[in-house]
Formats: C-alpha cells, sequence, structure tokens
C-alpha cells in the first residue's frame, strides 16, 4: 500500500480508537457512580447544559476511500489497558459511485467492514468492501446497475432505445430478490428483508413479504411474518435450516405495509410496531418504469395511528387486543418485559418520519449554516415507554386507566370499540430535547433482555453524529453525559 494511502488511514483507525477509548473510559467512569458507597445519579438540577454545536462539515464521511485488505498498525496516544482484547467491527457506507454514475442517498452506498483489532495493547485496522450481488454486478459494468433505495439504476447507454425502454418492464432478479430475503448486510432499507433478533435458545426474524414464494408485479395481498429459526448447528451451512413461519399478521391497509426495522421481545412475547411509514407497493412495484428510486414509494402517513400487535412465542397466536397510540416511528426497541399481566415496552421514538427523505447526499455534503438547517428539520428521539395490558375483554371497563404498575405513568385506555388507546410515559426528564435525543439505546442484555431493568445507554446526537455517550435511569429520569 502506498504510504500516503497507509497514513490516511492510520489516521482513521486512530480517530475511531481514540472515540473508543474514550467512550469506554467514561462509561467505566459511569459505571464506577453506582458502585455501593458512591454517589448516585445527580438530579437533573445538576446535569450541565449543553448548546447545539455547529458542524462545519461531514463531507468527507461520505466520500468514496479505498479498502485495506491488510492489517496496518495504528498510531496510539496514551494506554490501552492490555486486558482489552477482540475486534471492533463497523459496517457503513463507502463507495458512492461506479464510473461517472453517482448515489443519490446516503444508504445507497457500497458497504464497507472494519475492523479494529486490539490485542495487547496494540491495534491494528482494515477494511473490505461487501462483495455483494450489487457491489459485484455495478463493479464488472463499471456503473450503477443495481438500484438502491435512492437511487435509480438507468437503462444500458450501448443498448438501442427500444431495448432502454423494454428493460423497465424488466421483472426483478429472483437471484437478487433471494438474496435481500435472507439478510441485509449494508446501510438498506427493503420492504422485504429480514431483522433478526438473537436469543440463546431461538432466533426470531421478521419478514414483510408478498403472498407467494417470488415476486411479481400482481399482489393479492401482503402479511407480516414471524419466522422462527431454531439454533444452528456447528457445522451447518444453511443459516435458516429448519426455519418456519411462527405466525401471519395482516396489515392495516394490504397495499400499504408499513416499514419496520427491529421488533420488541419480552421473556414470552414479541411486540411487532405497525408504524405509519408506509410502503406504497403501488408506486414501488412501477417505480422503474415511472423512472422514481424505490425511496419514493416509502411515505410518511400520520393519518395512520401507530398500532402494536403481540405474538405469544411459544403458540404463535396473536393476541385479539388492539393496542393503539399516536403516530410516531421507531427504528430501535430499548427492552421489554412482563409484570402483573402487562407488556412494558421501551424504545426510541420519534415523532415525525420524514427523516429519511432528509438523508440525501446533496443535503449531508453541505456545510456550516447550511448543515445545520438540514439537521434542524431531522426529528429527535426520545426514550419512552408503553404498558399494553394483555387481558382485556368485553368485561373490561370503558374509560379506565388499565395500567395497574405504580412504578410507570403510561396509561392505557380501553375504548368504546374495544380499542386500547396507550399514552406514553417519557423515559427522561424535561429539557432532554437539548441534549440532541438519544439512539442506539443498549442495555446488560446477558442479564435484563426480557426483565426488569433501571438503566440503559446510548448515543447523544446534537448534531448528525453522535457526539456523546448517556446514561440513562429509568426509575428516577436522570442521565449522565459523557
Amino acid at each position: 500500500m502506498p504510504s500516503s494511502e497507509q497514513s490516511m488511514f492510520s489516521k482513521i483507525a486512530l480517530s475511531a480508537v481514540s472515540i473508543l477509548l474514550a467512550n469506554l473510559r467514561h462509561l467505566l467512569s459511569s459505571l464506577m457512580q453506582f458502585v455501593p458507597g458512591k454517589t448516585n445519579l445527580p438530579s437533573k438540577s445538576h446535569e450541565r447544559q449543553f448548546t447545539r454545536p455547529t458542524l462545519q462539515c461531514i463531507s468527507p464521511l461520505l466520500q468514496t476511500v479505498e479498502e485495506t485488505p491488510e492489517p496496518i498498525p495504528a498510531k496510539i496516544k496514551g494506554h490501552i489497558p492490555e486486558w482489552i482484547n477482540g475486534n471492533l467491527l463497523r459496517n457503513g457506507p463507502g463507495k458512492f459511485e461506479f464510473g461517472e454514475e453517482k448515489y443519490n442517498h446516503w444508504f445507497d452506498g457500497m458497504a464497507l467492514l472494519h475492523q479494529f483489532q486490539l490485542r495487547n495493547g496494540m491495534v491494528t485496522y482494515q477494511s473490505k468492501f461487501l462483495q455483494s450481488n450489487s457491489y459485484l454486478i455495478n463493479n464488472q459494468h463499471n456503473r450503477i446497475v443495481v438500484s438502491e433505495f435512492g437511487t435509480l439504476a438507468m437503462p444500458d447507454p450501448c443498448k438501442s432505445v427500444f431495448a432502454r425502454f423494454m428493460s423497465r418492464f424488466d421483472p426483478p432478479s429472483k437471484r437478487v430478490s433471494k438474496k435481500y430475503k435472507i439478510c441485509s448486510w449494508k446501510m438498506h432499507i427493503h420492504f422485504s428483508v429480514l431483522v433478526p433478533l438473537w436469543l440463546t435458545w431461538s432466533q426470531f426474524v421478521a419478514n414483510s413479504q408478498q403472498n407467494g414464494a417470488e415476486p411479481t408485479f400482481f399482489f393479492s395481498g401482503t402479511t407480516y411474518n414471524i419466522i422462527e429459526v431454531p439454533p444452528q448447528k456447528s457445522n451447518c451451512n444453511e443459516t435458516l435450516e429448519g426455519a418456519k413461519v411462527l405466525c401471519s399478521i395482516a396489515p392495516t391497509d394490504n397495499m400499504k405495509p408499513s416499514y419496520y426495522h427491529s421488533f420488541g421481545m419480552s421473556e414470552n412475547y414479541i411486540i411487532f410496531i405497525e408504524q405509519p411509514i408506509k410502503l406504497n407497493l403501488l408506486r414501488i412495484i412501477t417505480s422503474k418504469f415511472r423512472g422514481k428510486p424505490i425511496s419514493e414509494g416509502i411515505n410518511w402517513e400520520p393519518q395512520y395511528n401507530t398500532r402494536f400487535h403481540v405474538v405469544d412465542k411459544r403458540t404463535g397466536k396473536v393476541l385479539p387486543g388492539q393496542w393503539y397510540t399516536k403516530p410516531f416511528v421507531t427504528f430501535h426497541q430499548i427492552n421489554a418485559f412482563e409484570d402483573h399481566g402487562c407488556v412494558v415496552l421501551d424504545l426510541c421514538c420519534q415523532d415525525d418520519g420524514k427523516t429519511l427523505a432528509v438523508y440525501k447526499l446533496q443535503n449531508m455534503r453541505k456545510s456550516g449554516a447550511d448543515l445545520d438547517q438540514i439537521f434542524g428539520s431531522v426529528a429527535r428521539t426520545f426514550p419512552r415507554r408503553f404498558v399494553l395490558p394483555l387481558n382485556v375483554n368485553s368485561d373490561t371497563p370503558v374509560g379506565k386507566n388499565l395500567n395497574p404498575l405504580s412504578y410507570t405513568l403510561a396509561k392505557a385506555v380501553k375504548d368504546s370499540d374495544g380499542k386500547v388507546w396507550c399514552t406514553h410515559e417519557n423515559l427522561h426528564p424535561d429539557g432532554f430535547e437539548n441534549f440532541g435525543g438519544l439512539e442506539f439505546p443498549q442495555i446488560n442484555y446477558s442479564q435484563y433482555s426480557g426483565r426488569r431493568y433501571r438503566y440503559f445507554y446510548g448515543c447523544g446526537f446534537r448534531h448528525f453524529i453522535g457526539d456523546s455517550l448517556m446514561k440513562v435511569d429509568v426509575e428516577t429520569k436522570n442521565f449522565k453525559v459523557r
């Protein structure tokens, strides 16, 4: 590798490791606050107030880079404890054009896998592009052949006018569509994608797909399928061996299923959230013919309320209850657990679902005040708690709060039509918006996944790039920022 490239990637590795160590140091410091005899979380009156920083430019993060297939050493400032040994893996877009054709959206770039290997106080860095079908085909033709979320692949200019016109009617590739039904390794949003959530005894994945085995241009309706995958044998090559559909859930609108990113899961139940980011299947199916990217068929439609579907993991039965709340968007759940006949669901929520449209590269590559203005249009994400009472029937009183849990202010009230209207409780104090909101929540999964818990961690966003580590106490609503 040329010395200039090695130097560039050494700087990248150094920067990333410095952030990792800083966050680790602050995390350990934060954890020490809760060792017996130490002070507890400060009240919100003691929290340091932040103002939103001006981020001059993030354009360098949205440019194509070369992969680093062989490990290179990183320069280290400070000291890395020798007991920290392992690999830090990251994935994100690293290539934004092929030949003269460029991608339009942040989610479109080809996936670049990064590895930081920590061994005995030393760090090495290497990276490699994911050899996906999209990457290989585009690379072979040196142009964008496969359409992405925000970029429509244009017809081959070498074809005749008639052939280019007829290519707009080509059905999707079976080989590619099958791959995307199995998994998505890069920052893609597909209306047919598996989202895994691992358990010690089984793996559950959700899949929104059409009726029938292969994509067609005519839909008889859509279903959300919850698929159970048993633990895999060590010598098993087929990742979905033994998989079966645990249950199917009909969407509110067959031609407009909801976009989803992940779902909640307690000890006995799966909580599938049907939110008003809608996939207009007619627009998506005809997008190529109309000369539009897939993203043009995904819309925020707040006339729909958000609905919770609860599934019994043991039987696959969808519970008959109808739980609704006001329109919101969620990408990540914090935790879910059961208590006194209720499911308590904690998740990160936005009140506006137009964020996906903001992440166009022409927006993200602006600088200074223009970039600030773009970020100002992005909805903030806040942690919230919902309570879903499970034992609701015709004898359940109307207009009464059905939440029996004294430790949460969340409400669940049955209406005259039998629906249960849920009102969330904020898991943060007033003024939390000054810190920009929180995303990518984490808990101590080995001890508290599916159980009542007290603390969770997340990344604070005062701008497009996460700039802080947060620890939140869900009981007192106090939080620390590092």
